[in-house]
C-alpha cells in the first residue's frame, strides 16, 4: 500500500497571533529532531513568533498523548503537534503503539476542543523513515502547514462566537 502523495494545496495563514504546543519524543531522536526543525522553521516562516511555540520533550511516542492532553487542556494553545518516529522492530509493537497514539490524539483533540496534528511517523524500516522525514516528502513541513490551517480555523471560529 503506497503513501498518499496528493498533498492538499496549503492555505496561506498568518501565524503572528497563533500559539502552538509541540510534544516531541526523544526515541529515534535524530529523526524526531529533524521533524521538529522543519515544523518550527515552517511555523516561523508563517510569522509565528518564538514565544508562540512551546516544545515539550517526552521519552517516546507512547508518552505523547498524556503530554498533549496537558497542553491542550491548558487553554494556552491554538493547536498541538505530536512528533515521533516509530520504526518496525522484530514485533508488531510499533504498529500497536502507532494506532493507540493516533486514537488517543483524536480523542484529546475532540474532548479539549484543540486541533491536534498527528506527526507520529510510522515506518516499516529506518530507510523508509529517513525518506519520509529527510527525503522529498518533508513530513515536518506538511505537519506544520496542517497545524497552521487548523489553528487559524479554531481562532476564526472563536472570533465569530465573540461577536
Amino acid at each position: 500500500m503506497g503513501m498518499s502523495v496528493a498533498f492538499p494545496e496549503p492555505a496561506p495563514v498568518d501565524g503572528a497571533k497563533l500559539t502552538f504546543a509541540i510534544v516531541a519524543a526523544r526515541y529515534n531522536q535524530d529523526l524526531v529532531d529533524h521533524l521538529l526543525e522543519k515544523v518550527t522553521a515552517t511555523l516561523a516562516e508563517a510569522g509565528v513568533p518564538d514565544d508562540g511555540i512551546e516544545v515539550l520533550r517526552v521519552p517516546g511516542s507512547n508518552e505523547i498523548p498524556f503530554a498533549i492532553q496537558l497542553q491542550a487542556e491548558s487553554g494556552r494553545f491554538d493547536c498541538c503537534i505530536a512528533l515521533g518516529v516509530l520504526i518496525k522492530g522484530a514485533t508488531a509493537h510499533y504498529h500497536v503503539v502507532g494506532q493507540s497514539v493516533s486514537d488517543a490524539l483524536q480523542m484529546i483533540a475532540l474532548n479539549a476542543g484543540v486541533p491536534t496534528i498527528n506527526g507520529v511517523v510510522v515506518a516499516d524500516s529506518r530507510v523508509q523513515a529517513e525518506e519520509r522525514i529527510r527525503g522529498n516528502m518533508d513530513r515536518g513541513g506538511e505537519f506544520a502547514r496542517a497545524a497552521l490551517e487548523m489553528a487559524d480555523l479554531k481562532k476564526r471560529r472563536e472570533n465569530d462566537s465573540d461577536e
